[in-house]
C-alpha cells in the first residue's frame, strides 16, 4: 500500500496532464484520459495517510480533498459543456493543490519539531 498510492498519483497526474493538453487538438478521448486520471489523484489523495494529528493538518488535509473534488469537477464540466468553463474549475483546484502541497510539509515539520 506505501508504494501504490504514489504510483496511483503519479500516473493519474500524467492522464490529467495527456488529457488537459489532448483536449486543445478536440481528440475524442481526452475528456475520459482527464477524468480517469483526475479520479485516480482523487482516490490517492483521500487514501494518503495523516503522519501527524492537528487541526492545522486536519484543515489543510480537507482543503486537498476538496482540490482532488474540483479536479474530478471538471473533468464533469469537460463532458457536458464543451466550452472552456473546466479551465476555471481546473484553476480552482490546481491553486487549492498547490497551497496545500506548500503548507502540509511545513506544518508536518513544525508539528514534529514541538514533539
Amino acid at each position: 500500500m506505501k508504494h501504490l498510492i504514489p504510483a496511483l498519483f503519479m500516473i493519474g497526474a500524467l492522464l490529467v496532464m495527456a488529457g488537459s493538453i489532448s483536449y486543445i487538438t478536440r481528440w475524442a478521448p481526452s475528456p475520459y484520459l482527464f477524468m480517469i486520471g483526475s479520479c485516480m489523484v482523487a482516490v490517492a489523495q483521500i487514501n494518503t495517510p495523516l503522519s501527524v494529528t492537528s487541526p492545522t493538518l486536519r484543515r489543510l488535509r480537507r482543503q486537498q480533498i476538496f482540490g482532488a473534488l474540483f479536479l474530478v469537477a471538471s473533468g464533469l464540466l469537460m463532458f457536458f459543456t464543451h466550452g472552456n468553463e473546466w479551465i476555471a474549475c481546473m484553476l480552482i483546484a490546481a491553486v487549492l493543490e498547490l497551497y496545500t502541497s506548500i503548507r502540509i510539509p511545513q506544518e508536518e515539520l513544525k508539528v514534529k519539531n514541538r514533539t
